[in-house]
């Protein structure tokens, strides 16, 4: 067997953790920098004492400091892997950071004394750090898509699990890693191919295909009874300084969802559930963010009923507000309520029915609201009641939980917690129309439900935030 000709570099191996925190280090340093050449040209306006310590202790308020924190607030899709080592994503990421920053600050502009707040000096500030910020990624592109810094991963077993991984693998671009190629312990797979990749070898020569081919993690993808022989290479690999990862961490760590055609069925009760378990400060602290987040929505949603109803009601006449009977936590029915965004006989015949791409039922004025998510509005109401929460999946209508759970494996694990007005299923899938597309939902909330947190909930809400500004809702 002949080495692979591409080129590695042995034993580098970067996770994507350590990669984000690059990240997060490199957009701080380039914004501080943006900061400085901010204050710089801030300071030449004033003359008489241009930029020096007497101008920043003069001229510059505390609060301008934070320009940096705040810049990467609005980078925050672009902490994404996937999408950072994308070209165009993150020139576009980087465009929508600049103008939320723009809107944000003209707003508090228009709200504060005349002549209170610099504007050369925001200016500034924002036009270098969307530059510098471009350089930077431009940099982190270039080097984290070099073929000779990708980790390179080798897949144990060549079954249905191994294909799923593939599959995702091919559907990624840039790609995470390089894919050397498979083992499995049937001898009428080796030397065939899956989906392009070679299966190299069995099992029993595994740490022969590590060294050949400077192999630094493996995949374990096996779905049977594993030969104590492949265990104990497995174990020697893990102990020679090879990472060891099984399939469904690795599904969760390309797509960040979890495989639910992939798992055993005693999976709920043995991992997600035990992993899922939350404490009550989280519970407390979500509470306390929905109760403040609830009354910070009505006050939006009040300042904005007067003009969506008349613009409603001179499109479609009443009903301006939209009830429906939803599913919470336990299953628990509850009322909704939307600002109405289809005709009136959307479902005349008593039927219910899935929302299309494109569907025709959604009138004008609701298309715009459904973009701008100003529909979602009148569910703060529900969040203050304690209906729904700020983050978690979204609710679903009884008779479609009824229906998708004799479907798809697992389907019920989403009511373990309160639904959301946005989630991570939102803001990383818009369409489903499909029983399929519905699992992939499924697999994104519970992705959700079993690694939420405090900063996961803030991360979701942000990229709401940037989703808005972009016009991005559905």
């Amino acid at each position: 067997m002949q080495p692979n000709p591409h080129p590695r570099l042995n034993g580098w191996r970067v996770r994507p953790r350590e990669q984000r925190t690059i990240l997060i280090i490199g957009d701080l340093l380039v914004s501080v920098l943006a900061l400085i050449g901010g204050l710089y040209f801030w300071g030449q306006r004033d003359a008489w004492l241009s930029f020096s310590l007497n101008f920043l202790r003069q001229r510059v308020e505390t609060w301008f400091y934070f320009l940096p924190l705040i810049w990467m607030v609005f980078l925050v899709e672009l902490y994404d892997l996937h999408v950072a080592k994308n070209l165009r994503k993150t020139i576009i990421g980087i465009a929508i950071a600049a103008l939320a920053g723009i809107l944000f600050y003209s707003l508090i502009y228009l709200l504060s004394p005349v002549n209170s707040l610099p504007r050369l000096g925001i200016g500034a500030f924002l036009f270098l750090a969307a530059i510098l910020t471009i350089f930077w990624r431009l940099v982190y592109i270039q080097v984290f898509t070099t073929q000779a810094l990708l980790r390179r991963v080798l897949i144990i077993g060549a079954g249905k699990a191994a294909d799923t991984i593939i599959q995702a693998f091919h559907d990624l671009r840039p790609q995470p890693f390089f894919l050397v190629g498979l083992t499995d312990d049937d001898p009428k797979k080796i030397g065939e191919k899956m989906d392009g990749f070679p299966i190299l070898a069995g099992n029993d020569r595994l740490q022969e295909i590590i060294a050949s081919e400077g192999i630094n993690e493996i995949v374990i993808s096996i779905s049977g009874k594993m030969q104590g022989s492949t265990f104990q290479s497995i174990l020697d690999a893990q102990e020679s300084g090879v990472e060891v990862v099984p399939m469904p961490s690795m599904y969760e760590e390309l797509l960040g969802r979890v495989p639910i055609h992939h798992l055993e069925s005693d999976w709920l009760i043995r991992s997600f559930v035990d992993e899922a378990r939350v404490g009550g400060f989280y519970e407390a602290g979500k509470r306390m963010l929905d109760i403040l987040g609830g009354l910070v929505g009505l006050v939006i949603c009040a300042i904005f009923t007067p003009f969506v109803a008349l613009l409603i009601l001179l499109e479609s006449g009443w009903p301006v507000i939209y009830q429906q009977v939803r599913s919470g936590k336990g299953g628990k029915p509850f009322t909704i309520y939307k600002f109405r965004t289809m005709r009136k006989d959307a479902e005349k015949d008593g039927k219910v029915q899935l929302t299309q791409e494109k569907d025709t039922r959604i009138t004008r004025i609701g298309n715009f609201l459904r973009r701008t998510h100003i529909d979602e509005l009148p569910q703060f109401l529900n969040v203050l009641s304690g209906d729904i929460s700020l983050v978690g999946p979204r609710s679903e209508r009884p008779e479609w939980i009824e229906e998708f759970q004799k479907q798809i494996p697992f389907y019920r694990a989403r009511l373990l917690v309160k639904p959301g007005i946005t989630g991570w299923a939102q803001v990383n899938y818009s369409y489903y129309a499909t029983v399929e597309e519905m699992a992939i939902k499924l697999e994104y909330d519970l992705y959700y439900i079993k690694h939420r947190n405090m900063l996961t909930d803030m991360l979701i809400l942000l990229r709401t935030f940037t989703q808005v500004i972009a016009f991005r809702g559905r």
